[in-house]
């Protein structure tokens, strides 16, 4: 294992996995920790931040190119910015189980199953984890 590759890349990229490495832990702390503290409204907003700069630093990753400098992936970007303020609009309103739904479906499409494909042969987070 070498963050090498990673750190390697261009800029985008180690901000986009460093970012999702982090909301992925901070995400599991939150599912484990008591709702409705003090402490889950604090780590929401900052693993929302996180989240946010995921999505956003995925608009300036174009390894895979099939609509122009874009992939489908970044459709999952432009759903998670769209998600993440209803999300929270939802957790204010007192809505919590539809919260709580959104979230792990955010947590579970966009950190999850976008993190599985990462480890594809030939991507960047397959070389760190596994070597060249």
């Amino acid at each position: 294992m070498s963050l090498a590759p990673l750190l390697d890349a261009a800029p985008a990229i180690p901000l986009h996995a460093f970012a999702a490495m982090a909301a992925f832990v901070l995400g599991i702390v939150q599912f484990a920790a008591p709702k409705g503290t003090l402490p889950h409204r604090t780590l929401g907003w900052i693993w929302v931040a996180l989240m946010a700069v995921v999505a956003l630093s995925s608009f300036w990753i174009h390894q895979i190119r099939l609509v122009g400098p874009f992939s489908p992936i970044h459709l999952l970007s432009i759903f998670t910015l769209v998600m993440l303020p209803l999300a929270v609009w939802r957790a204010r309103t007192h809505r919590v189980v539809a919260h709580r739904w959104t979230m792990i479906f955010l947590f579970t499409g966009a950190l999850v199953v976008a993190g599985l494909f990462t480890l594809v042969p030939g991507r960047i987070m397959y070389r760190v984890i596994f070597g060249a």
